[in-house]
């Protein structure tokens, strides 16, 4: 008996997957899922030099394209010579809004909203004309939204805004799916302002309290945002990835 010639077929053969901030972290991982998948996959990023070298290990049907998101102008660009995007990823992460309340700089605050808030609006309204009717968008955000931990109530204004909008964006955009991937403590790059030492420190402290015993991975993350970009049965959900962290334990 002969066998289907779509049997063995790669999942996504022939759909296109657009990872905003795919050069390292979480973003490259959720790249490498997609492309393993068989996806024409695009990176983009603001430095060449590591996008062109994400692309390189992520391999398969695998382009990179510099862009900052900020700049709306450059965005409305790279939609308009993507072609058809089947998924769209929205990985942009930033580094500032932390710190004590009391001493928070707020202008430290506007420039995380400006990181990470804003682009993430930006590019999805940039990339509405071009993504497939019935496809999907997922957000990555921040278990930081609703863990309640001092020094963190910027970076719960910003992940939390992102978050409060995905219901409403999914009712709005359907059949288009809109979900979010809410990731606890992951080792990626955007901890390496840390000194080392201190680094491990936290992991280790963290880790420890941790349900599962250990932080998170970029390849964690990435197979739930593979499985909400999939699943056509789900959208409008925030997706906590924490490895139990964010639970209530009693210690």
């Amino acid at each position: 008996m002969s066998t289907p010639n779509h049997v063995n077929s790669p999942a996504l053969a022939g759909q296109r997957v657009a990872v905003m901030g795919g050069s390292s972290g979480i973003g490259e991982a959720t790249a490498a899922a997609f492309a393993a998948d068989g996806a024409e996959v695009v990176i983009t990023g603001r430095d060449r030099q590591r996008l062109d070298a994400a692309a390189s290990r992520i391999g398969g049907k695998t382009s990179a394209y510099r862009l900052d998101a900020a700049d709306r102008t450059a965005v409305d660009a790279f939609f308009a010579q993507s072609g058809p995007v089947d998924h769209l990823v929205l990985a942009l992460s930033g580094a500032k809004g932390g710190g004590p309340f009391a001493a928070l700089d707020l202008a430290d605050l506007a420039a995380g909203f400006d990181g990470k808030f804003w682009p993430h609006l930006r590019v999805l309204q940039a990339a509405l004309p071009r993504l497939r009717t019935d496809g999907s968008v997922t957000l990555v955000t921040a278990a930081s939204a609703r863990a309640a931990m001092p020094g963190t109530a910027g970076l719960a204004a910003i992940n939390g805004a992102l978050e409060a909008m995905v219901p409403p964006l999914a009712v709005e955009l359907a059949p288009l799916r809109v979900n979010a991937v809410s990731p606890g403590v992951v080792d990626t790059p955007w901890w390496d302002a840390a000194p080392a030492e201190q680094r491990k420190a936290v992991f280790e402290g963290l880790a420890a309290a941790s349900p599962v015993g250990r932080i998170g991975r970029p390849e964690d993350i990435a197979r739930a945002i593979h499985l909400l970009a999939t699943n056509t049965f789900v959208t409008g959900v925030v997706l906590d990835v924490t490895g139990g962290a964010n639970l209530a334990t009693g210690r």
